[in-house]
């Protein structure tokens, strides 16, 4: 008997999965940006940009985190931006235990860069989608992003994540 879950007007099916058809089309979109841009970042690096540009200066721990990452995965991620130029590390200097993470002036372009790129890519990839029907998908991925992750609040807000001790300072 087929699985079935969803709403009672549109019951989900056992052959329904979206899980294989998002991997799918990241597996293709992933090729597609790794033949077109020699040293593009990863998606990993572009989640953590991103998540930088809208929200601010944040500690390590607010953007560990929000990404959900173990507190060594943090430091090597952020290490790696800090060597390319992306963001900058400061101690905070109300706690300097703590580390301040900001996206610097080249992440900023390179974000940018990157996201013109993948626009690309996604038009290429989602071409038998009306743009309505693109807006409508990238809402409920959207949507079901935000239920996962917790929500940070820049430093500059007060008591936030980001006044979280660091513990990967």
């Amino acid at each position: 008997m087929a699985e079935t879950t969803g709403t009672a007007d549109q019951p989900m099916t056992g052959s329904q999965r979206i899980l294989p058809l998002i991997e799918y089309l990241a597996r293709v979109g992933r090729r597609a940006t790794d033949t077109g841009a020699g040293d593009c970042l990863r998606p990993r690096h572009l989640i953590a940009l991103k998540l930088l540009a809208e929200h601010g200066p944040m500690s390590q721990h607010a953007v560990g985190t929000a990404l959900s990452l173990d507190p060594s995965n943090v430091v090597g991620l952020l290490n790696e931006l800090e060597e390319r130029g992306l963001v900058t590390r400061r101690r905070d200097p109300a706690d300097r235990r703590r580390h301040i993470v900001e996206l610097s002036p080249a992440g900023s372009g390179e974000l940018a860069q990157t996201y013109s790129q993948l626009g690309l890519v996604e038009d290429d990839l989602f071409k038998a989608l009306t743009p309505a029907e693109r807006g409508t998908l990238h809402d409920l991925l959207a949507r079901a992003v935000d239920a996962l992750s917790p929500d940070p609040a820049p430093c500059a807000a007060g008591p936030s994540p980001c006044m979280a001790p660091d513990s990967a300072s």
